[in-house]
């Protein structure tokens, strides 16, 4: 879920440079072989939309942020209430059950985002990027809810010193460390879709090989999370891949138009994702509040994860030109981060001063407030400085990894060149098979020459060997 808030100041719109032609003539390899064919010209986002921002899609980001606050305050059952949440608020209560599908929503924009911005860009440039973009603001928020937890709400359960450490990692999923707060779990199925569009830059991001991760990621991991095929799974991000992948075929219809295959694979994705979060999302709402979803409803909802970003990408909404909404898709992800428990902390504290609804409206303002903060003070001071430091280091890193391959590369070959030598000198000195053994200097005792008869053992002079029919 991280970017739905990162700002993604990389979203411009690049031309893909055209592949050159085999070099011909006496430099190159292309001597004696037929001309090589026109290269193809270059694909470039729609003319609308090269070199801008999709301001529909930072306010999509936006309203699915704020459709997470209205979930965890107004739809769960919540104790800081004192009451429950369908009576305090009857008509909205039942509304936002169907916004806890707004996690999946993520995902899919992140998808989308994630290929724009890594398309084209090396390892280094999209590691450094994604790491500056994630760790600060999430330092921050989660400096602040502990802030919470040990001095103004202990009755909010402060964690131990040991779990924030963990926590400041983001790996406490894999180490099996509970969340400071629990609206952390989006970060792990990110950083887990990270590191595979790391992996797909290592090896080269083309059309075709979007076009086959999308058609077999998605389907190998929800039949790895069917068969619970031990860390499969949590390799390959178990149900979300759906979404993540829907997200990058959407994008390629952005880049590339319209095409009969990629909406075909968009359309298993979103078969996908219906036959493995339905369930969880209809269980998580019964479990989570007083409500009973409607089916359809649910599902409808998880469909429309992937079309309201088709409507905001691929749709005239494209052409929206608002800075504001630029202002707010900033807000989405240190709100994310900090609303859950500091709003319930203001609910525990005015529940019983104010009414619900205003309640409710204060907890909000302060989330609001505290993500302004963390964007102005973090975000916009430390992500860019962070992420060119990483860059820099990380190239660092690479060329002096690739010297030392290079060398024990090198080194390696010598030393096999060695050892084929030593083998090949030991099989000529060998004695062979139905061959009588050498003498010295390797040759054979019945073509030495022999002496003159009479002569004495250690005599120096020797008989030349009498020629062939004398």
């Amino acid at each position: 879920m991280v970017t739905t808030a990162e700002g993604l100041d990389g979203w411009r719109g690049r031309a893909v440079p055209p592949v050159p032609p085999a070099p011909s003539g006496p430099s190159g390899l292309g001597v004696g072989r037929a001309p090589a064919r026109p290269a193809a010209p270059a694909r470039v986002l729609p003319a609308d939309a090269a070199g801008r921002r999709l301001h529909a899609l930072d306010g999509l980001r936006f309203l699915a942020a704020l459709g997470v606050v209205l979930y965890h305050f107004a739809g769960r059952t919540l104790e800081v209430w004192g009451a429950d949440t369908a009576e305090l608020f009857p008509g909205l209560s039942g509304v936002t059950v169907y916004f806890r599908v707004a996690p999946e929503l993520f995902f899919v924009v992140s998808g989308f985002a994630i290929l724009w911005t890594a398309w084209g860009r090396s390892v280094p440039q999209v590691v450094a990027s994604r790491l500056a973009r994630v760790y600060p603001t999430y330092w921050a928020a989660l400096a602040l809810t502990v802030l919470l937890l040990a001095v103004l709400w202990p009755e909010g359960k402060a964690p131990s010193a040991g779990d924030v450490a963990v926590n400041a990692t983001l790996l406490q999923s894999l180490v099996g460390v509970a969340h400071v707060d629990s609206v952390y779990w989006t970060l792990w199925a990110e950083l887990r879709f990270y590191l595979l569009v790391v992996v797909f830059v290592a090896v080269g991001i083309t059309r075709r090989r979007v076009l086959a991760v999308a058609a077999l990621w998605p389907l190998a991991a929800v039949l790895a999370t069917k068969a619970s095929a031990g860390v499969l799974p949590e390799l390959l991000v178990g149900r979300f891949a759906p979404f993540f992948a829907g997200g990058m075929l959407l994008f390629l219809v952005f880049r590339d138009g319209h095409a009969p295959l990629p909406w075909l694979l968009l359309a298993g994705n979103v078969g996908l994702a219906l036959w493995t979060s339905l369930p969880v999302l209809a269980r998580g709402v019964v479990e989570h509040t007083s409500h009973r979803p409607n089916h359809a409803l649910l599902a409808l909802s998880v469909v429309a994860c992937f079309g309201v970003v088709a409507l905001a990408a691929l749709s005239p909404l494209r052409r929206l030109r608002w800075a504001r909404l630029a202002t707010l898709g900033a807000l989405t992800y240190p709100l994310y981060l900090v609303h859950q428990l500091w709003g319930r902390w203001v609910i525990a504290s005015l529940r019983d001063v104010f009414p619900a609804p205003l309640t409710l409206a204060v907890a909000i303002t302060l989330a609001v407030a505290l993500a302004v903060v963390i964007h102005a003070g973090v975000e916009q001071r430390a992500s860019g400085p962070a992420r060119r430091s990483l860059e820099r280091a990380l190239v660092r890193l690479r060329a002096a990894v690739r010297e030392r391959v290079a060398r024990w590369s090198v080194r390696w070959s010598a030393q096999r060149s060695v050892q084929r030598s030593a083998r090949w000198s030991a099989r000529r000195s060998a004695p062979q098979e139905g061959r009588p053994p050498t003498g010295p200097g390797g040759s054979d005792p019945s073509r030495i020459p022999a002496q003159k008869p009479g002569l004495r053992s250690g005599s120096s002079s020797t008989v030349e060997p009498t020629p062939p029919g004398w």
